[in-house]
């Protein structure tokens, strides 16, 4: 039977300050480092264990891999080349999960055209691993694949060049909006209990002998230290955790840092009812729908530069422009690119010259007594990562208390705003007629928030207002900049404008022209003077310009060094900012 949820799923300011009087003051059973799909997991599985939870992530829920994937919830067709049957089966099962229990509200299938080249055994070779794709636990949840003629497949997408291909599978995937699914992830854990703050950095840990018995962070919004105790410590820390490891002597396992780069173009620039994807010399690339705008992606290349801020070089665009240009009868040019965003991959280190090659299977590992650690895996097992660690965990617990700790829930545990989400689908239009919205606008934020469009809509109700569309970004409307603040945990424009939207990554101007009236949504909500507004959106003007300074630099070294022009609006608390 499913724990009930105990608590509210608020993350405003009060709740924050809340988190950390109770972190300061409290032993808690886990104390989760890292605020990324993985780490908001741990927390959701060992608060629906019935376990008590501190998470503390340094800048922002996804505010690294978590948020630059490339949106898609799958098993990888790629996996299967290499016959790692596990790894895919095992990705198709979550899949089939998110789809259909834990979060249809957020993941919706997507379908991908896969062009064929040769004649025969082609179609037979992607032919058979797609059919093993089907088949695989958890593809039910989709339609099957279809194999197409040349001439159905370019009725289908007649954007593509006739002599691309001489025929076509196609096929369905999950897509996710990343971002939003991992904060909705954190907003579970919350609700089930664990204690939840950002902007709190871990500087340390503290250590009873060799073992570990919780961490030392500072409040990047304060300047403040504190303590966090906990029975147990869990780093999901990504593409950071070989520097946290080190702290207590290293692991058994490192991590090697996998640039992905992808851009997106305006949906009319590529004729196309169906995504597409498409061989490379070293991996696969992807042309993604993404409401109006293609999102094409990614690279797979070594990095060794900046984790925070990974840039782009334009020999990464011009990369991907010349890949996918191979298949387009109308040609994408650099002028088309609205946006680029860069992830990391966090891939468990081997002996292999390339990071293409390197495994996406995950490890959990003891680098000390009372540290777990968690590193690898892909976006799409997070949950199974997420178990895996808490397993790790209630082993230790156990050895302390005597107590066995219950199995893994989250299963079974919807996320926040999937319970009646398909009720408030099937009444949008009567929810059109009350709130006096189109029904287009309902669609969209049920898909964005589902069951919980409630909360969103009664700020509508106070202030009507709020449901006029946010300048520079029309179609997100301003009640979800106040809700961003108010109940998803934003502390800075950048939260909003890059990850509770992606006005970012859709926007061509990459969300100036919203950055002045999503500011003074916040500034209400947030009690910013004036002053701390006006260097909101000058330092969000400042990382535009350093994207875009980046993405004309020959290569990596220099593409890093104007991408780190920009400050780090969490580096400085803006009340002693200069």
């Amino acid at each position: 039977m499913n724990q009930e949820p105990t608590v509210s799923a608020r993350l405003g300011p009060p709740e924050r300050q809340a988190a950390l009087a109770r972190m300061a003051a409290e032993v808690f059973d886990v104390v989760v480092v890292g605020g990324g799909v993985t780490g908001a997991g741990t927390a959701l599985d060992a608060a629906t264990r019935g376990l008590s939870v501190a998470l503390v992530e340094a800048t922002d829920f996804a505010a690294g891999t978590s948020s630059r994937s490339s949106k898609l919830i799958h098993g990888g067709l790629r996996y299967l080349e290499q016959l790692n049957f596990t790894l895919v089966r095992e990705a198709l099962k979550e899949r089939g999960l998110l789809l259909t229990r834990l979060a249809p509200h957020l993941v919706r299938p997507v379908s991908f055209l896969y062009p064929l080249r040769h004649r025969y055994w082609e179609r037979f070779y992607v032919g058979a691993g797609v059919l093993l794709y089907d088949t695989m636990g958890g593809a039910k949840a989709l339609p099957r694949h279809r194999h197409l003629s040349r001439p159905a497949a370019l009725r289908l997408a007649p954007g593509l060049r006739p002599d691309a291909l001489v025929g076509a599978v196609r096929y369905y995937d999950g897509q996710v909006d990343d971002a939003r699914h991992t904060l909705i992830t954190a907003r579970t854990a919350a609700r089930y209990g664990a204690v939840l703050a950002t902007s709190v950095r871990a500087t340390g840990f503290l250590r009873d002998g060799e073992l570990v018995t919780g961490v030392r962070v500072r409040d990047l919004e304060s300047g403040g230290d504190l303590e966090v105790r906990g029975r147990q410590v869990v780093s999901a820390t990504g593409v950071w955790t070989d520097e946290l490891t080190a702290q207590v002597g290293g692991g058994e396992y490192r991590v090697r840092m996998s640039k992905g780069i992808h851009f997106t173009v305006p949906a009319d620039r590529i004729r196309s009812g169906t995504g597409l994807i498409l061989r490379t010399e070293k991996s696969v690339l992807f042309v993604i729908p993404w409401g109006r705008h293609w999102i094409v992606g990614t690279t797979d290349t070594d990095w060794e530069l900046d984790r925070a801020e990974p840039a782009a070089t334009q020999a990464d665009v011009d990369y991907l422009l010349d890949h996918v240009n191979r298949v387009l009868a109308d040609p994408l040019g650099p002028g088309d690119v609205e946006s680029v965003y860069v992830g990391l991959r966090p891939l468990l280190a081997a002996g292999s010259a390339s990071t293409a090659q390197l495994s996406r299977e995950h490890a959990v590992f003891r680098p000390a007594p009372g540290l777990v650690a968690v590193a690898g895996g892909k976006y799409t097992t997070y949950r199974v990562m997420a178990k895996d660690a808490v397993d790790e965990v209630a082993k230790g617990l156990q050895t302390e208390t005597g107590q066995p700790v219950p199995a893994s829930v989250t299963a079974e545990t919807p996320l926040l705003g999937a319970d009646g989400y398909q009720a408030a689908w099937n009444r949008r239009a009567r929810t059109a007629a009350d709130t006096g919205l189109d029904v287009a606008q309902v669609e969209r934020l049920l898909h964005r928030h589902g069951s919980a469009v409630d909360e969103v809509l009664s700020l509508v109700a106070e202030r009507p207002e709020l449901a006029e569309p946010l300048s520079g970004a029309e179609e997100y409307l301003a009640a979800e900049a106040v809700y961003a603040a108010s109940h998803e945990g934003a502390l800075h424009l950048d939260d909003v404008l890059v990850r509770r939207t992606r006005i970012a990554i859709e926007a061509a101007d990459r969300g100036l022209a919203a950055a002045n009236p999503v500011s003074r949504h916040l500034a209400a909500v947030l009690g910013w003077t004036e002053d701390q507004r006006l260097r909101e959106v000058e330092t969000y003007r400042s990382r535009v310009q350093a994207e875009r300074a980046a993405e004309t630099q020959p290569d990596d070294q220099s593409a890093n060094t104007a991408r780190r022009q920009a400050p780090d609006v969490r580096a400085v608390h803006p009340d002693t900012a200069a």
